[in-house]
């Protein structure tokens, strides 16, 4: 019996380490994903899913599945400059069609918050900006493609932007799961574009 239970948090280690990435855009359509809030627009141009922006409120992009603890990798780019953020562990107040959820923001403007941590919902905040991580602050590309990494694992969140460590924060009382969602934040211009969105279950 004692081989046995020494076995199995081997085997769970195993099954952590051999995870895969799994594609969450497949680079033909939006296939897997649904819209919820404003009336920004999607569509997928040249293995990208572009969002612009509409009338209305915040707009999301949203993936069907849920998921709980996970590394997220892709890639991003503003065609027209908006802010905008990637939501995870998020959920939607089905009456308003209102998402809410810990969100990576994309920030445009000069303080350049980029993959600093808010929460998006009736009531939004924001959890730890990059205030004091000047090297994040100047991680971020207005002209050029981005690339983001987001784990969650259990309370522990951490982002990075273009390889450099941007938030590492612990949720006393943390979401500990949701689904993904891509936002084009109410406006009236702007565009930007993702691709390459890659999670592995943890």
């Amino acid at each position: 019996m004692k081989q046995h239970a020494l076995c199995i948090p081997m085997l769970l280690w195993l099954t952590a380490c051999t995870a895969k990435p799994q594609a969450l855009f497949n680079g033909q359509d939006l296939a897997g994903w649904t819209k919820y809030g404003g009336d920004a627009t999607y569509w997928v141009e040249e293995g990208c899913i572009v969002g612009r922006r509409g009338p209305g409120p915040n707009t999301f992009l949203c993936t069907n599945r849920k998921y709980d603890d996970f590394d997220l990798e892709l890639d991003f780019r503003w065609d027209e400059l908006c802010n905008s953020g990637i939501q995870f562990r998020s959920k939607v107040y089905e009456k308003e069609q209102r998402v809410g959820g810990y969100q990576c923001e994309l920030d445009p403007s000069d303080r350049s918050w980029s993959c600093g941590l808010f929460y998006e919902g009736p009531e939004g905040r924001w959890i730890d900006s990059l205030d004091d991580n000047e090297p994040a602050r100047n991680a971020r590309s207005l002209t050029g493609w981005n690339h983001i990494r987001i784990r969650a694992y259990g309370p522990r969140i951490q982002t990075w932007l273009n390889g450099v460590p941007c938030i590492d924060y612990v949720d006393p009382d943390p979401d500990t799961t949701g689904f993904i969602g891509l936002q084009v934040h109410g406006g009236s211009s702007g565009a930007l574009r993702w691709k390459n969105i890659r999670l592995t279950e943890l």
